[in-house]
C-alpha cells in the first residue's frame, strides 16, 4: 500500500501551527527578542528564546501571563 504524499509546510506555516497549538493550551503569545540584547551588557547575542524572561527569572519584573509561546 501507498501512503498519499504529505503536504509540505513552509517554515512559516510550521511556526504558525506552533503558536496556535500552546495558545489553544492557555499560553500567550509574546513577541520575540532579538538576537542581540539592547538591554543586557551580560549577553553578546541571545543564544535561547529564554532570555527575554531573565528578568523574571531572577524576580526583578512579573507579567501578566503565567504561559508564554514565541519563536525564535
Amino acid at each position: 500500500m501507498s501512503r498519499p504524499a504529505a503536504k509540505v509546510q513552509s517554515s512559516n506555516e510550521v511556526r504558525e501551527a506552533f503558536l496556535q497549538y500552546f495558545e489553544k493550551h492557555g499560553h500567550t503569545r509574546v513577541a520575540s527578542s532579538s538576537l542581540v540584547p539592547g538591554n543586557d551588557p551580560t549577553l553578546l547575542f541571545t543564544n535561547a528564546g529564554m532570555v527575554q524572561f531573565k528578568d523574571v527569572f531572577l524576580g526583578d519584573e512579573q507579567r501578566d501571563y503565567a504561559r508564554a509561546t514565541s519563536s525564535q
